[in-house]
């Protein structure tokens, strides 16, 4: 899958392909880990999926920042962040694959 984004329907597909669902009933099932994924991060708590990472939310403090290109002070107000990390599994995985191609 060089230089291709895999897709919602990608996902879709495979599950179909490999589970033996039907392409309604796998692309349903991917929707609905999406949108458990989203409802639980949505509501403030952690998502771990093991050997793959986990995503959490990070509140960023507020801050000043500049405009590169006028160098003017902006302040830059609170949010709050989702930040993914990879799992040392997935780590190793991708470290393996890239060090195939070389």
């Amino acid at each position: 899958m060089a230089g291709k984004t895999l897709t919602r329907a990608d996902l879709a597909e495979a599950v179909h392909r490999d589970v033996g669902l039907t392409r309604q009933e796998s692309a349903d099932m991917v929707q609905a880990v999406f949108q458990t994924l989203s409802d639980t991060l949505a509501s403030g708590d952690s998502v771990k999926l093991s050997s793959f990472g986990s995503f959490q939310l990070r509140d960023k403090t507020g801050r000043v920042g500049r405009n590169p290109k006028t160098g003017e002070e902006v302040p830059i107000d609170p949010r709050r962040v989702l930040v993914f990390k990879p799992s040392q599994v997935l780590k190793d995985q991708i470290d393996k694959a890239l060090s195939k191609k070389s």
